[in-house]
């Protein structure tokens, strides 16, 4: 991971316990990125998602989604980044599969378009060669930030 990936991923304001990203493998700074967060197994949402049939829930390949997207758009060389940049709007999102401990999501995003305070972002997630989510995402900085 080059320095300027290092840095993007640092970047994330997610606490440990929330981040769903372990690493970037490729980054158009402000355009494109790739990244991936390997299921550990031992992370507490799994023990009720579900009992003896553990599965990651489409809010948090959402979640995962939404981080990458936070992250390339964040580290565009050409713009400062928004404070307080969250998710905001989830569209044509279709969940097809999910992942399970031991599998590595692969999470693609793109952003689309960008107005102001706003991103627009495609991403999908996969594992292995099944993609198991594709979704438009809309993020949004603090409307009260300078």
């Amino acid at each position: 991971m080059t320095s300027a990936m290092t840095r993007a991923l640092a970047a994330l304001p997610h606490g440990p316990e929330f981040r769903f990203l372990d690493r970037l493998r490729e980054l158009e700074p402000g355009r494109r990125g790739v990244g991936e967060y390997r299921v550990r197994g031992d992370e507490p949402f799994l023990r009720g998602h579900f009992p003896g049939e553990p599965l990651m829930p489409g809010v948090l390949l959402l979640e995962a989604a939404a981080q990458l997207a936070g992250v390339v758009a964040q580290s565009d060389p050409t713009r400062p980044p928004l404070p307080g940049l969250k998710l905001t709007a989830v569209r044509q999102a279709k969940i097809t599969g999910t992942a399970r401990p031991g599998q590595v999501l692969t999470v693609t995003a793109e952003v689309v378009g960008r107005l102001e305070k706003l991103v627009q972002a495609r991403v999908t997630l996969s594992v292995g060669s099944a993609t198991v989510l594709v979704a438009e995402l809309t993020l949004a900085g603090d409307p009260g930030a300078a």
